[in-house]
């Protein structure tokens, strides 16, 4: 039932957003999470506001006694002070109290901290990502002979060059020249390295976050559940350009995948523009059948 909704959250979120209806990312006066699209960022937002209902309580809980205690006992009301020391009651209350809250808060929390690193099934595919001051360098460890290539901040200058004129879909400071492509529906690995300074990689939209660390390699993993285009950024501050070192990860059906990762171990470029050529042409005949269909 919750996987419903959220999925129903989402759709109604890209009908909003027009023409970056397959493009998750930030928008303006976003008060929530992104859409969830994968189950793990659903329980993510789930336990988001499951917290809420312990969270606002308390906080208006603590203004009103802050409050009470602000004028109840303020020197002019009470000019002798209460020497009281000890009331077993209100320490009885205030220990149980934060101990039942924190047991209603941890149990949730460990459940989702166990699916987050306990992979539901076998990886069928595996990436290897490596922050770089200040991009990241993607290897696709299949067959003989690995896919790899740099992903980096796309320039304004390059838009033209490679089909990324529409700032909906490839916004500034968060698309980039050569996006991450993986199948809906699989089992992707995910592993993390740093190749100078420590870097985090996270991806919103699907509930990841992870160190890349220098000399160690991590391990996460993800399964989208939807096709589109979702972005991220490096999430750990490794020096000035930190903030221009974005994520981008197109969610494609197999067929495309196999179609994009064949071209790609000759010419990446060349096979994301066959890829972008493919898919913008199923969303012209989507969008006619609709206008024929009205």
């Amino acid at each position: 039932m919750i996987n419903k909704v959220f999925a129903a959250l989402a759709a109604l979120s890209c009908l909003l957003f027009g023409s970056g209806a397959l493009a998750d990312q930030p928008v303006d006066w976003q008060r929530g999470l992104q859409p969830a699209a994968t189950s793990i960022m659903e329980e993510i937002r789930w336990f988001e506001q499951y917290t809420l209902w312990f969270i606002v309580p308390i906080t208006l809980f603590v203004l009103v006694l802050l409050i009470i205690i602000v004028v109840k006992f303020r020197e002019r009301a009470n000019p002798v002070p209460s020497r009281t020391s000890h009331n077993t009651t209100i320490e009885v209350i205030w220990t149980i109290g934060p101990v039942i809250i924190l047991l209603l808060l941890a149990v949730p929390s460990f459940q989702l901290l166990t699916r987050q690193l306990a992979p539901t099934g076998e990886p069928e595919l595996t990436v290897k990502a490596t922050g770089y001051q200040w991009y990241w360098g993607y290897e696709y460890q299949v067959g003989e002979a690995p896919v790899s290539f740099d992903s980096l901040l796309l320039q304004d200058g390059d838009r033209a060059a490679l089909g990324k004129e529409d700032r909906a879909t490839y916004p500034r400071l968060l698309a980039v020249d050569n996006e991450v492509v993986v199948p809906v529906g699989k089992h992707v690995r995910l592993l993390v390295t740093g190749a100078d300074v420590i870097h985090a990689f996270a991806m919103p939209s699907f509930g990841v976050k992870i160190d890349a660390i220098p000399g160690r390699m991590n391990e996460t993993w993800f399964k989208a559940d939807r096709e589109g285009l979702f972005y991220g950024q490096c999430s750990e501050l490794c020096g000035k350009d930190h903030a221009y070192m974005p994520i981008a990860i197109r969610v494609v059906s197999q067929e495309k995948f196999d179609t994009w990762l064949a071209a790609a171990a000759t010419n990446v470029g060349e096979a994301n523009k066959a890829l972008m050529a493919s898919i913008d042409g199923e969303k012209k005949s989507v969008d006619v059948a609709q206008n024929a269909a009205q």
